[in-house]
């Protein structure tokens, strides 16, 4: 068996092939977001108990009834393979070493999300939330908090991607008032600690890869994403992304229309005291086609205290994690997948 390290520990695959197991999709449910959006007490009861249900035993999951027009992700999408097929050079010119926010654009193989790996196949541009430099938390060596860079000769990537971002503030604010109640915590209790969220939109493109794969090389390695949840977009028709489900095997998770993909981050393990399960997954384009994908991470405010929730501890079950401010957990994260990252870091000291 093998071993993948992730920030709140080892993950145990079974199978270490490339091959996912192709299940029907009821094995990752799916969730019903409307509630969060119509008020029915009622109905978010029981959006609250699916939910936790499909964070405790899957830690991924669908949801659909989202309120994200579909023509902002179409827009995103489109210039997103607008920007992806500039000539390197060009890229290179935003590229993520002239920001110390891990702004930008990376190019293939400069992120390496599982250690024992070489390098993953795909190529991303960042944003987040857009902190003025002058932001007294920035000046304060809060990295993470900063501007976005963007690419002067493309304002519809800029545009695109804002109009983006802000549609999955809202959405990222809908899901975690769901969060909170399958935490049977008050709908709004997480509230105060996301008024700025350290929130990371990418945009990726993995190209196919073709014959024998090497599984030290793919689209993306074997990791569990570092934030409190990841909302993510996939073109239809295109099947890269496998779960590990708790047997130790890779189970596909198609795109599936009018929905995106949700997954459970390490920061809201850590906060559940690991009763919701972040779990580990991987990305292999074997689709013959350029697959583009756009995940958004979402996570608390740089000083929030990411502890044990009340909720979620008793004398049977303590605390298995040390406090940790968020901004502190994903620097450490970043550092040890991003190598410009911790070059940079070592600059701005």
């Amino acid at each position: 068996m093998k071993a993948v390290e992730t920030g709140n520990g080892a993950r145990v695959m079974k199978n270490t092939g490339l091959d996912p197991e192709r299940v029907s999709f009821d094995q990752i449910p799916i969730i019903d977001l409307e509630p969060m959006f119509s008020g029915d007490e009622a109905a978010k009861e029981k959006l609250a108990a699916e939910l936790r249900k499909a964070c405790t035993e899957v830690g991924f999951l669908y949801i659909k009834n989202h309120h994200v027009p579909q023509s902002v992700i179409d827009s995103t999408f489109d210039v997103a393979e607008d920007y992806f097929a500039l000539p390197d050079e060009t890229k290179m010119q935003n590229h993520v070493s002239k920001s110390k926010n891990n702004r930008g654009y990376a190019a293939m193989l400069e992120e390496n999300t599982d250690p024992s790996a070489r390098g993953d196949l795909h190529q991303s541009y960042d944003i987040a939330l857009d902190v003025p430099a002058g932001d007294p938390d920035v000046l304060a060596g809060k990295v993470l908090y900063g501007p976005n860079q963007w690419p002067d000769a493309m304002p519809e990537f800029r545009k695109s991607l804002e109009t983006y971002h802000a549609e999955m503030l809202k959405l990222s604010g809908n899901l975690l008032h769901a969060f909170a109640l399958a935490l049977d915590l008050e709908e709004t209790y997480f509230d105060k600690m996301v008024d700025k969220p350290l929130a990371t939109l990418r945009v990726l493109h993995y190209p196919p890869q073709y014959g024998e794969v090497d599984e030290k090389q793919i689209g993306i390695g074997a990791h569990s994403d570092y934030e409190c949840f990841t909302i993510l977009a996939q073109k239809e028709g295109i099947s890269a992304l496998q779960v590990l489900n708790a047997s130790g095997d890779w189970i596909a998770a198609d795109p599936i229309p009018g929905c995106f993909v949700v997954n459970v981050g390490d920061q809201m393990a850590r906060w559940t005291n690991d009763l919701f399960a972040s779990t580990v997954h991987r990305a292999i384009n074997r689709s013959g086609k350029e697959r583009y994908s756009i995940p958004f991470f979402f996570g608390p405010n740089y000083d929030t205290v990411v502890d044990a929730l009340p909720s979620c501890v008793d004398e049977a079950h303590p605390a298995k994690y040390e406090p940790v401010t968020s901004g502190e957990y994903i620097n450490g994260r970043f550092a040890a997948t991003f190598a410009h990252y911790g070059e940079a870091q070592k600059e701005k000291v």
